[in-house]
Order: C-alpha cells, then sequence, then structure tokens
C-alpha cells in the first residue's frame, strides 16, 4: 500500500511554532513518527511538505498518476478557504484523511469550517501527530472494505 503524506503551511515551523497549540516535537520528529508508523502497517509512505498552494495540487495530482491508495493530508490553513485543493483531491478520486495536530474546533471560529473535509473520507483533528497513525488506519480499513 502507497500512502501520500502531505504537510501544508507553516507545519515546517513545528516546535518553533505555538507550542502551547502544536507540541514541542519539531517537523522532522513528526515525519520520523510518520515514517515508523508507516513501516508497522507495512505502508510505503512518502512525505511532502509545501507552504505554496500550487504546490500542493501538484502534488495531489501526482497521487493520481503514481496510483497511491490514500493520501493524508494536514493542510494548514488552507484547510478554511482552499477550493483549489478540494478540487484537486475530488478530481483524483483517492482516499483521502484530512489531519490536524490541534482540535481545530477549539481554537478560533474561523478554524471551525472546513472546505477540505468533504473531498475526504473523513478528519481527525486535536491528538498531535497520533492523528496521522488513525489515518493510516482509516485509509487501511476503507481500502479493505472496498
Amino acid at each position: 500500500m502507497k500512502v501520500l503524506v502531505i504537510n501544508g503551511p507553516n507545519l515546517n515551523m513545528l516546535g518553533v511554532r505555538e507550542k502551547g497549540i502544536y507540541g514541542t516535537k519539531d517537523f522532522q520528529d513528526v515525519c520520523d513518527y510518520i515514517k515508523e508508523e508507516g513501516q508497522k502497517r507495512n505502508i510505503d509512505i512518502k512525505l511532502f511538505q509545501s507552504n505554496i498552494e500550487g504546490e500542493i495540487i501538484n502534488e495531489i495530482h501526482k497521487a493520481y498518476y503514481e496510483k497511491y491508495d490514500g493520501i493524508i493530508i494536514n493542510p494548514g490553513a488552507y484547510t478554511h478557504y482552499s477550493y483549489a485543493i478540494m478540487d484537486a483531491i475530488k478530481a483524483v478520486n483517492i482516499k483521502t484523511v484530512e489531519v490536524h495536530l490541534s482540535n481545530i474546533h477549539a481554537r478560533e471560529e474561523f478554524r471551525h469550517k472546513s472546505v477540505i473535509a468533504p473531498a475526504c473520507i473523513g478528519q481527525i483533528c486535536g491528538f498531535k501527530e497520533l492523528g496521522y497513525a488513525m489515518a493510516m488506519e482509516a485509509i487501511m480499513q476503507c481500502t479493505m472494505d472496498n
């Protein structure tokens, strides 16, 4: 099984930015955790991070041509307004789970709405990096169900 993990804007600043919200692990620690969890599940993980919306969309499109079984996306602030990312996810028809380190529903009101979620099989938020492992389980289960 192949899963693409996309991290959006400012996630490369983990460990530096708002530690009370995002935790103290830096971005490399989170990436290492994701890889380890993928290995435990025999999932080939490709990690991608960009602060640029178009690069994220291009990576989603590539996932279709490279025959990925699933996508895990933490779209960062694009969650709340990137209809282009939502359209890209819909276009490729790959099982996608939206993940957030923090509980977006317990934060500022503008963060409560995700325009990405309707294109996904589910949304996981508030469990820090564990959310990525939960998303792997969801994709595995949904793939077995079909």
